[in-house]
C-alpha cells in the first residue's frame, strides 16, 4: 500500500488554517503541506459566517495575544484586501455611552486603545453629529477610524486561491480518523506527517484529545444570530457599537454595515448544545450534548462567568422586538425602522477551562511532540488571521 507523506497536515481550511498554510509555505517554500476541511468547501462555519468586521484592536487586554494580532491583522489584512480588490468600506466605528458609569468604562477603553497602540480619539458628545447623526451618546465617545468592514467569504476564497497558487493541496469532503503521533487515516487511507496542525475550529479541543492535548479544556457554544435592513431605510455613516460589559465577554448589541448595503443589528451569543446547531431545534449529535454538559457544570462552579446571568441577558435577544428596542438605545431612529430580516447564524465556539471555570479570552494555542493545537480563535479570530497564523508556522517550524 502507497502511503501519501507530507510534512505538515493541517486539520481544518477556515480562515486560521489557511493563513497558518500561507505563513508556512512563505517561510520555508519547501514544504509539502495538505490542508484537510469535512465539508464541501473552505470555510463554511465561524469563516464566513462573522460579520466582516476588521477590528482594531482597542478591547482586549495589553498583555494579550489578541490585542498584538488584532492590532496588526487589521493592517495586515486591509492591504491583502486591497491588494485583491476585495470589498472594503473603510467607515470607522463609534462606541457610545448610555450612562455615567458607561462613561468611566468609556475612558478605561480608550486607555487601553492607546496602550495597545491603537488609532483612537475620544470627543465629547457635540461631535458626534459629524461622524454618526444618527446615534447618541451621554457625554463622550470614542472614535475607531482603523475600522472597517468586508466580505468574510471573498477573503477566504482569495486566500486558498493564494496558497494552491503556491503548492499548497486543499481536501475538502476528507474526514481524518486514528490520529497518532505521525499517522492518520484521511477518507479511508492512511497518510503520514512530520507534523499535524489542528485548526478545526468548534472541534479542535476534540482533536486534541486524541493527543493528550488541551484536556483541561472543552467548547461550549453559543449562537450568534443578526437581525438586518436595507441600508435606505436606515441610512448609517459608520458603526455604532455600546461599551462592553465588564463580566460578560460578548460585546453587546450593536449595528454593523455590510458592503452589500444592509445594516444589521445584533448579535445574539445565545447558549446553544450543538456546536454547529444553527437552528434552536435543529437535531443535536450526543457527543456535543455530553461536551456541552461538562462545559457548562465547570462553568457554574467558577466565579468568573455566570452561564445563567449570561442566558438571562441573551435570550430576549431572540426576540426582534426586544433586539430593537435594545440597538434603539444608540439609534433611537432604528424604532421607526420595520421589516427586519434574519441572516444565517454563525457559531462562537467559546472555550471553556475546566479547572477554574473560566470562559477563556485570549488564543491558546497548545502542542504535542508531534502536533499543534489552536484550542480558542474565537473574535477577533478573523481580524488577526493573518499574523495569527505566522504565530503559529513559527512554533511548527521551531519543532520541525
Amino acid at each position: 500500500m502507497v502511503v501519501e507523506r507530507f510534512d505538515v497536515v493541517i486539520i481544518g481550511a477556515g480562515i486560521i488554517g489557511l493563513s497558518v498554510a500561507r505563513a508556512l509555505k512563505t517561510r520555508q517554500p519547501s514544504l509539502k503541506i495538505l490542508v484537510c476541511e469535512k465539508e464541501a468547501s473552505a470555510g463554511l462555519h465561524a469563516s464566513s459566517r462573522n460579520s466582516g468586521v476588521l477590528h482594531a484592536g482597542f478591547y482586549y487586554s495589553p498583555e494579550s495575544l489578541k490585542a498584538k494580532f488584532c492590532r496588526d491583522g487589521n493592517r495586515q489584512l486591509r492591504e491583502f484586501i486591497q491588494k485583491k480588490n476585495l470589498p472594503l468600506l473603510q467607515i470607522g466605528k463609534v462606541v457610545v455611552t448610555q450612562s455615567k458609569e458607561e462613561e468611566i468604562r468609556l475612558i478605561k477603553l480608550f486607555d487601553r486603545g492607546i496602550t495597545n497602540g491603537v488609532h483612537l480619539e475620544f470627543l465629547p458628545a457635540k461631535e458626534l453629529q459629524k461622524f454618526e447623526p444618527l446615534a447618541v451618546t451621554h457625554e463622550n465617545f470614542l472614535w475607531s477610524p482603523t475600522t472597517a468592514v468586508s466580505d468574510p467569504r471573498s477573503v477566504l476564497i482569495a486566500l486558498a486561491e493564494d496558497i494552491t497558487s503556491v503548492g499548497v493541496e486543499i481536501r475538502c469532503s476528507s474526514h481524518v480518523s486514528n490520529f497518532s503521533d505521525s499517522k492518520a487515516i484521511l477518507n479511508g487511507e492512511e497518510i503520514s506527517f512530520k507534523h499535524l496542525i489542528n485548526t478545526a475550529g468548534s472541534q479542535a479541543d476534540r482533536i486534541a484529545h486524541e493527543f493528550d492535548v488541551g484536556k483541561n479544556y472543552s467548547m461550549l457554544p453559543f449562537m450568534g444570530m443578526y437581525r438586518y435592513v436595507e441600508e435606505v431605510k436606515l441610512p448609517l455613516r459608520t458603526l455604532v457599537y455600546p461599551v462592553p460589559h465588564t463580566l460578560n465577554p460578548f460585546l453587546g448589541v450593536h449595528f454593523t454595515l455590510t458592503f452589500n448595503k444592509l445594516v444589521k443589528i445584533g448579535p445574539t451569543a445565545i447558549p446553544v448544545v450543538g456546536r454547529e446547531q444553527y437552528k434552536l431545534m435543529s437535531k443535536i449529535d450526543i457527543a456535543d450534548v455530553k461536551s456541552t454538559l461538562h462545559s457548562s457544570f465547570a462553568l457554574s462552579k467558577g466565579s468568573h462567568h455566570s452561564l445563567i446571568e449570561i442566558a438571562r441577558s441573551e435570550f430576549p435577544k431572540y426576540s426582534t422586538k426586544f433586539l430593537i428596542r435594545e440597538s434603539s438605545k444608540l439609534v433611537p431612529s432604528a424604532s421607526k425602522v420595520s421589516g427586519w430580516k434574519v441572516k444565517p447564524p454563525g457559531i462562537r465556539s467559546q472555550l471553556v477551562n475546566l479547572q477554574s471555570g473560566e470562559l477563556v479570552q485570549d488564543f491558546l494555542v497548545e502542542g504535542g511532540a508531534h502536533s499543534t493545537h489552536v484550542l480558542n480563535a474565537v473574535s477577533p479570530g478573523w481580524t488577526s488571521a493573518l499574523p495569527f497564523g505566522d504565530h503559529v508556522a513559527v512554533k511548527v517550524l521551531g519543532s520541525l
